[in-house]
């Protein structure tokens, strides 16, 4: 790191970490944008690494707090060690336990057995100057074995090309992994949704038939608010998502054929996240 720019993240970090503050107080984070494989990306300029299905997390040096800026009720010997400095990152217990992440973080008084499961995954130091490719070299001096067994740096690599990316995909998925996440390494830290940052995750897509439609509220008043869809098996569920303004305006008519994405399915066999893509031209084969 640069003589210059590690001054400045000193000072940075002196004044960015409060010695007090109230729960409700929003911490400033960076968001990430949709990885489109169309975009004309130069993968070559990003770091990837997994994205970890657990929850967003900030380190303001003292406490932590979720995304909506609650303060999360940690034990003492779980933050034991980490450095005095802002850091971004993922509580997580693993691949496939968000719900063990959920439930030990509500508590107001904390599982010690539960949270002896988790790690804080740091992606980021958001108090440093720097380009990402500078804050991952300063967090990987940052993040040694003396800042405690519950604190780990989130693993970063460099792919060449889109089918470097999409064999990383592949792999992750079939681990139980939940996708990737991309970062510029020539980027500061942008707090809000950025193209800087980008998520790619897979999903499937199938076909419903539309039975009904629903009036939009608020901002879609007077247009399409979802669709109300059913699959071949008889299960009905809403698309209300993916639509551009003109197909609000005149939606699929009732007894056609769409194409949805989905990603998963809930615990009831309902798509998630279902998203609407296309209308077919003609109903999907039995």
């Amino acid at each position: 790191m640069r003589a210059s720019t590690a001054l400045a993240f000193l000072v940075c970090c002196v004044l960015c970490t409060p010695s007090s503050g109230t729960a409700d107080e929003r911490p400033p984070l960076m968001l990430a944008e949709i990885y489109e494989h169309e975009s004309g990306i130069d993968l070559s300029d990003y770091w990837v690494s997994e994205k970890y299905d657990g929850i967003r997390a900030r380190w303001d040096g003292q406490r932590l707090l979720t995304r909506g800026g609650h303060v999360i009720r940690a034990p003492d010997w779980f933050v034991a060690g980490w450095p005095n400095a802002p850091l971004d990152g993922e509580l997580w217990a693993g691949r496939g336990r968000f719900p063990v992440v959920v439930s030990t973080v509500r508590d107001e008084l904390p599982d010690e057995a539960a949270w002896r499961q988790i790690r804080f995954m740091v992606f980021d130091l958001p108090a440093h100057p720097g380009p990402f490719t500078e804050r991952l070299a300063a967090l990987r001096g940052m993040l040694t074995d003396a800042s405690g067994p519950h604190i780990q740096l989130v693993s970063q690599v460099k792919v060449a090309n889109r089918r470097e990316l999409d064999a990383m995909l592949r792999n992750v998925v079939a681990a139980g992994g939940e996708g990737l996440m991309l970062h510029r390494g020539g980027s500061l830290y942008h707090v809000g949704r950025t193209r800087d940052l980008l998520k790619l995750k897979p999903y499937a897509d199938a076909e419903a038939r539309v039975v009904a439609h629903v009036p939009g509220k608020g901002k879609y008043l007077g247009v399409l608010g979802a669709l109300v869809v059913e699959r071949p098996d008889g299960l009905r569920f809403r698309l209300g998502t993916g639509f551009t303004d003109e197909e609000r305006r005149h939606p699929p008519p009732v007894g056609s054929w769409v194409t949805y994405s989905y990603q998963g399915f809930t615990a009831g066999g309902v798509p998630r996240f279902a998203r609407f893509m296309r209308v077919r031209n003609e109903p999907p084969r039995e």
